[in-house]
């Protein structure tokens, strides 16, 4: 009798699971990079310079080689940039940056002068020397991020903030 109600009970049981749908496991696109011919995946964005986003690891790695060449002396202790009649020249020997940053503009920065400008280039590689772009990474003489800042937008050869986003 038992073996008999089991049989029943596993027999209707077996009819309901008929004519219940399969459900297939829902996969979360948004935790995983979506493939775009020509795009690649990058991060979040954290500071627009014109129409160029730019993430936290395009910022680390920029502020980084700056920095770097800025130790091995490749700036300027004191002074200004160079001139602008010598600023081609000066750029095409070991690309001229970082250089000191005047802050002409009157910025407020989160740390105490002398600062150094960077390019950071919109291409998310890092700046080797070369055409620097119109966007640049400002530091102080320890290292410390202090903003983005882009000729894109600005009047002559003056810099706006980038937006933070």
């Amino acid at each position: 009798m038992l073996q008999g109600l089991f049989l029943a009970a596993l027999s209707a049981s077996a009819a309901f699971a008929a004519v219940i749908p399969t459900v297939e496991p829902v996969v979360d696109l948004a935790a995983e990079p979506v493939a775009v011919a020509g795009v690649e995946a990058r991060d979040t964005c954290v500071y627009t310079c014109g129409s160029v986003c730019y993430w936290q690891v395009d910022i680390d790695e920029a502020l980084a080689e700056g920095y770097k060449d800025y130790k091995a002396g490749s700036a300027p202790v004191t002074g200004d940039p160079p001139k602008l009649e010598d600023q081609t020249a000066h750029n095409q020997s070991a690309g001229g940056y970082p250089h000191q940053y005047n802050n002409y503009e009157g910025f407020s920065f989160p740390t105490a002068a002398p600062w150094y400008e960077f390019p950071i280039l919109s291409t998310y590689k890092v700046y080797t020397g070369g055409s620097p772009g119109a966007d640049r990474i400002v530091f102080d003489t320890k290292g410390n991020f202090d903003a983005l800042i882009t000729h894109t937008g600005a009047s002559g050869n003056d810099f706006v903030a980038c937006k933070k986003a």
